[in-house]
């Protein structure tokens, strides 16, 4: 069998390491094989070094019925590799054994709407290589015809943490200036210049200069794709600040996290006025490639794209999709909530001279757009743009001294305390937007009925929907009343949501965006809708894992 990259099947070939070579090769004699400890029988999967349960190390792959229930699933209808051809059906399936043990799959054998939450499968495997045995799983013919069991949601507030002391590192910091690069579609411009152009402004409205600046943090650091400048080191060797401390990654509480670190440092004394910035040329990026001035070659599946890019599960929108699927199964049918989050977002929209999309959307065309991976269609994914957004954090005590009114940072939410992956914790919501949730409230004694505007990532319309939820603004499976076809999110509704228009319409900022719209409704100056005298502002940040939130205030 040939070792290319890419089989005949048209996937990717996953990249084996020394913890899952094991798992890939197993599947030879048609039996599926899950790490399993050897001191108290606790399943996982992937293979881990450390038990989770009792952190012993006695771990080895153990054979399984092969038997699972579906418990998120989507079908793809976008073409995302070019010989793996859609539709098919990508889905989370929970072992018979243990339903907390799930892989990430297809489903074959079937017609793709024959599959929903529920149905009854077992393991087929797909030879790729002489070492590599995909395990896809088709309908179980001796299943019931009943729904299987679904896992029950965990109870993750019973693992958070109280605050270690009476003082807050939070109030020690204010917000002092933002700033915003042009944002555009296939701008065609370095994205260095972007990032300059932004953090400038956003230091001209701090009222400093470029000495005053004494620390850079951005996320997600050095990387490639169109998601960054460059990192740290190509902005210091334009601006040349000279910093007492940097930081660029994307391990930290979503994307604003690299704003919270910001407030860390300068709440330490480490620093007085730290730079955060975020930028990104997707859309560039993407006609670059189109047109063959940048190439990108297809490798081999690592990292955490090593248990999904082989299945065809190539965008979050297909990760996401997932537990999209087990909400409308566990609590109704949400569409049309989706379907007012996004036409919400369009009207808002309109108000910015700043948006990238103005032109109205009925809930008609929301409906009939095409479909990308269900239940998400066109309207209900974020638009890829070229931008750069900055933020200053400074020490409390120079408030006084700010040109514009300070904007104080009531709390942060930044505990992990669902399982930290796509597939192997929450299935009801976005993963890891309950547990940021619920740390935040724990860190201040303000209330959900307290927020006047929320800005809550809407990668995709179920991000915002799981956000509310997550945040306390109504019940789980209480969204649709909540957004009441839109009303209820709307500029005068009972909480506004993203009056900017969001990343659905203004375009993908990628969390820094909802930032800066904070900074600016609490200070009366929206370029768009303004809410009517806000005090309080929650921001959310990190489509799916991790995550982070943080609550803003006036005064």
């Amino acid at each position: 069998m040939s070792r290319s990259t890419v089989v005949a099947t048209g996937r990717p070939l996953p990249q084996p390491t020394p913890a899952t070579s094991e798992f890939w090769a197993s599947g030879a004699d048609g039996v599926l094989r899950v790490a399993q400890c050897g001191t108290c029988g606790k399943r996982m999967h992937p293979t881990t070094v450390l038990c989770p349960e009792c952190r012993g190390r006695d771990i080895s792959l153990q054979a399984v019925s092969g038997r699972a229930v579906v418990v998120g699933v989507t079908i793809n209808v976008q073409q995302w590799l070019p010989d793996l051809p859609p539709p098919y059906v990508i889905a989370i399936v929970a072992l018979e054994e243990d339903s907390s043990v799930r892989l990430t799959t297809n489903i074959v054998g079937c017609e793709p709407t024959d599959v929903s939450v529920g149905t009854g499968v077992r393991v087929v495997f797909e030879q790729m290589s002489d070492e590599i045995w995909l395990p896809l799983f088709e309908p179980d013919p001796n299943a019931d015809g009943e729904p299987g069991p679904l896992p029950e949601p965990e109870n993750y507030r019973a693992r958070l943490r109280p605050p270690v002391t009476s003082g807050k590192f939070e109030d020690r910091v204010v917000i002092s200036g933002v700033g915003q690069s042009r944002i555009g579609r296939r701008l065609m411009v370095d994205p260095l210049t972007l990032t300059v152009d932004a953090c400038l402004q956003a230091i001209a409205d701090a009222g400093l200069s470029v000495d005053d600046i004494d620390g850079l943090s951005t996320y997600p650091g050095a990387a490639v794709g169109g998601i960054s400048e460059g990192g740290i080191m190509p902005v210091e060797q334009s601006l040349r600040i000279r910093p007492t401390w940097v930081n660029g990654g994307g391990d930290l509480p979503g994307q604003n996290g690299s704003i919270v670190a910001a407030m860390l440092a300068v709440a330490s004394g480490l620093c007085r006025h730290v730079l955060c910035y975020r930028t990104v040329w997707e859309s560039t990026h993407s006609e670059l490639v189109r047109s063959g001035q940048w190439e990108a070659g297809i490798g081999r599946a690592a990292g955490m794209f090593e248990f999904r890019h082989p299945f065809g599960a190539i965008s979050a929108a297909n990760w996401i999709a997932c537990q999209a699927s087990h909400y409308f199964h566990r609590y109704g049918d949400a569409k049309e909530t989706l379907g007012a989050i996004a036409v919400n977002a369009r009207t808002s929209a309109g108000s910015n001279p700043e948006a990238v999309y103005r032109d109205p959307i009925t809930m008609a065309d929301y409906l009939g757009a095409r479909t990308v991976s269900t239940p998400f269609g066109l309207y209900d994914c974020d638009v890829p743009v070229d931008g750069a957004v900055a933020v200053i954090v400074s020490a409390a005590e120079t408030a006084p001294d700010l040109p514009h009114a300070p904007v104080f940072v009531e709390a942060v939410g930044t505990q992990i305390l669902e399982n930290l992956s796509w597939d192997q914790g929450t299935l009801t919501h976005l993963p890891q937007s309950l547990g940021p949730s619920a740390h935040l409230w724990s860190r201040t004694d303000l209330r959900p009925e307290d927020v006047d505007v929320a800005l809550l990532y809407d990668g995709f319309t179920f991000n915002a929907l799981s956000w509310l939820e997550a945040l306390g603004f109504c019940e789980f499976g209480g969204a649709r009343d909540f957004v009441d076809g839109g009303r209820g999110i709307a500029i005068d509704g009972r909480l506004p949501l993203n009056p900017h228009g969001g990343q659905l319409s203004a375009g993908r900022t990628h969390g820094y965006g909802f930032f800066r719209e904070a900074v600016l409704q609490l200070r009366r100056q929206a370029p768009g809708l303004q809410v009517a005298d806000p005090e309080v502002a929650v921001v959310t940040a990190g489509g799916g894992v991790p995550s982070g939130a943080v609550l803003l205030r006036t005064g």
